[in-house]
């Protein structure tokens, strides 16, 4: 429960208890359990909200890291096609040459 061991429970409800009393003591309950049953009401609605955007997001990068590989491969290719075209036309001056 929130990273606290049984020992600090023990210690914090004793020190609650000093402090308000045992007829205030079950009221502070109540009113600590409403909050924390708010804030995890909060945090889900907030979850619940977010995580449609972050597929999104996620979805969008994946779609530009495609593009991006395609793009790279294109590139490659034309790469690889203009200096093996250099190579081409002096095997084909070569050819014609010892023709």
């Amino acid at each position: 429960m929130f990273g606290l061991g049984a020992g600090e429970v023990l210690i914090i409800l004793v020190i609650a208890f000093l402090l308000f009393g045992p007829k205030q003591l079950p009221e502070i309950g109540r009113q600590v359990g409403k909050a924390v049953k708010g804030f995890k009401e909060t945090a889900d609605d907030l979850r619940k909200s977010v995580e449609p955007e972050v597929n999104l997001i996620q979805q969008e990068v994946k779609m530009v890291e495609q593009d991006l590989q395609a793009s790279m491969k294109e590139a490659e290719e034309e790469i690889e096609r203009v200096t093996n075209k250099p190579e081409q036309v002096a095997n084909s001056q070569q050819s014609s040459a010892s023709s």
